[in-house]
């Protein structure tokens, strides 16, 4: 089973908001559909592609770009590409949108969790290094967070579970025709299901 076509869902938020844990638990619910998924993470991208980039709004820029042509290249293919990326400007999303709904669909998500939520979620400890000065340039304290100004979906973090965003997710590429929608069966669906395929035999 594929994809009706190509999408790229990207999520943008703070760090801490959640982007990777939520794309995580999406691509699990796609893969487990046999459907096509890539998934791009921000830390992990760093490390091989965009290795050579700081943290500079130029330097941000152009690591958005770089992956949003990765994320093209997926999409056109009719791959799901799941993007959990901070990138903090609103010019820089809006165009990796262009660039990309020029071969697919594109998906803003707003992973949104507020800053002393993200801060208390910290486990490395890098909010606390950023606000000592130790961290030069960090999103949220020394350096700017642009919330979408109209993203096609909210993520709220801080009051939704990891499964109920992850559903939102699921639901919106559902409803807008990216993935074949799947019926859930009630436990009395299943068990009249079952005696039926015993009745003729198949189990």
């Amino acid at each position: 089973m594929r994809a009706q076509k190509g999408v790229t869902v990207w999520f943008t938020g703070l760090s801490g908001a959640g982007k990777t844990t939520v794309a995580k638990e999406v691509e699990r619910i796609l893969k487990e559909r046999n459907l096509y998924v890539q998934r791009l993470d921000g830390d992990i991208v760093r490390k091989s592609l965009t290795k050579d980039l700081g943290f500079s709004k130029e330097d941000r820029d152009k690591n958005i770009e770089r992956n949003a042509f990765v994320a093209k290249l997926l999409t056109k293919n009719d791959i799901i590409t799941l993007c959990s990326f901070i990138s903090p400007y609103q010019e820089a999303r809006d165009k990796a949108r262009k660039e990309i709904e020029e071969v697919g669909g594109f998906i803003e998500v707003f992973v949104n969790a507020p800053l002393k939520v993200c801060e208390e979620r910290d486990v490395k400890g890098l909010y606390k290094k950023a606000r000592e000065g130790k961290i030069e340039n960090f999103t949220g304290i020394s350096a700017p967070y642009e919330e979408p100004v109209n993203c096609d979906l909210e993520l709220r973090t801080d009051q939704e579970t990891v499964a109920e965003s992850a559903a939102k997710v699921i639901t919106y590429l559902e409803e807008h025709g990216y993935i074949p929608e799947t019926k859930d069966y009630t436990t009395e669906e299943e068990e009249l299901i079952t005696e039926r395929l015993n009745g003729l035999g198949y189990l």
